[in-house]
């Protein structure tokens, strides 16, 4: 079993807050899609044969042409795959370009709505509305998509918790199958950094944001939906397949600029930078993992998730005396809890998973 990940760099805009590898031109787009293809033969043999989920992200896949896209999927293996996922923004969904995903074999859009506020969506430089938004959710239903994900974002500027409960009120009214809410960052480089230091915005409080997530939490409850990782909500039956094999350690192929790999083993990348990328199509960079790095990445993916982690801890190779009497200590202060023979950080910590997770590394 393994999964397939493409990342598409193309983007019609930049929003403020982005710090994934995307860029505004497309001159370059026909030459990045072959070259997609032209990288999948060469790495093909880097996961097993039965690829269960592919997902196009970004980005934004959807400013591709249905030619484009055709082209970069046609010598994907789809006779297995069980979740097909693309990413796309609510102002690029056509009842044309819908009726296209279907018939490719697309069966799952995420869409970055991020509010259903338009001053909040103005803020940070998002090119839709709240209505395209609803109307776009709207297309897909009647195309026939019937597992669609959608992403929120709190702390934004100017949000309120008012708003806040607006969104989501809106959100669940909608109902998709899944969404993810993610707390707003501020990443390095970014327009929306530059904009908090020149004083032009201010970052929301430790209580505002803790607030906001107390009522994301409540809200998605209420409404039915498991809060099964950090930042992801489901409705019975519909997790994301594609980003649970991340947390599981599932092989998965990552094509593109930027875009990372794991074969069970070993982790490579991309680089991110397109001139670089087609230069080195099918030769991306090993990154070197050292069996504390492996044991690292197993306690950060495992206890991001309502599933959590295997415990007690034993390995051949890593002295974990510190590591298990760490987690006593924070069983003791309620900071982890155990069942089934499994640690997990409650869901009203998971605001401070970080520093937990921190904590525990070897």
């Amino acid at each position: 079993m393994s999964s397939i990940y493409i990342h598409v760099p193309f983007c019609r805009s930049k929003c403020a807050y982005c710090d994934f590898f995307s860029v505004i031109r497309h001159d370059d787009a026909e030459k990045v899609v072959k070259a997609i293809v032209q990288e999948y033969e060469l790495r093909r043999g880097e996961i097993p044969d039965d690829v269960h989920t592919v997902y196009i992200g970004g980005g934004t896949p959807s400013v591709l042409s249905p030619e484009m896209l055709c082209e970069m999927i046609a010598p994907i293996p789809l006779e297995h795959v069980k979740e097909f996922t693309i990413e796309a923004n609510p102002d690029d969904v056509t009842d044309e370009m819908a009726r296209y995903w279907k018939g490719l074999g697309i069966n799952r859009v995420s869409m970055g709505v991020q509010s259903f506020v338009d001053s909040e969506l103005r803020a940070v430089g998002r090119r839709h509305s709240a209505g395209d938004a609803r109307r776009a959710c709207g297309i897909l239903r009647d195309a026939g998509f019937d597992n669609i994900s959608l992403d929120l974002i709190y702390g934004l500027p100017g949000q309120t918790a008012e708003s806040w409960k607006y969104s989501l009120d809106t959100l669940v009214d909608i109902r998709p199958e899944h969404f993810s809410a993610y707390l707003l960052s501020y990443e390095p480089r970014t327009r929306l950094t530059s904009m908090l230091k020149a004083g032009k915005i201010t970052e929301a409080s430790d209580d505002e944001v803790e607030e906001r997530y107390h009522m994301l939490c409540t809200a998605a409850a209420a409404a039915g939906y498991e809060h099964y990782e950090i930042s992801n909500f489901a409705l019975p039956g519909r997790r994301s397949v594609h980003n649970s094999g991340y947390w599981t350690g599932v092989p998965y192929l990552g094509l593109g600029p930027a875009a990372h790999s794991f074969d069970g083993a070993l982790r490579r990348y991309n680089p991110s930078s397109i001139g670089e990328y087609l230069a080195s199509v099918g030769s991306p960079e090993v990154e070197p993992e050292t069996e504390s790095d492996r044991f690292n990445d197993r306690v950060l993916t495992a206890l991001r998730t309502g599933e959590g982690l295997v415990y007690p801890q034993q390995s051949d190779c890593l002295d974990l005396k510190d590591f298990n009497q760490e987690v006593r200590r924070m069983l003791r202060q309620g900071l982890l809890m155990e069942s089934n023979g499994k640690i997990h950080i409650p869901e009203e910590r998971w605001l401070v998973s970080d520093s937990i997770i921190r904590d525990l590394f070897v």
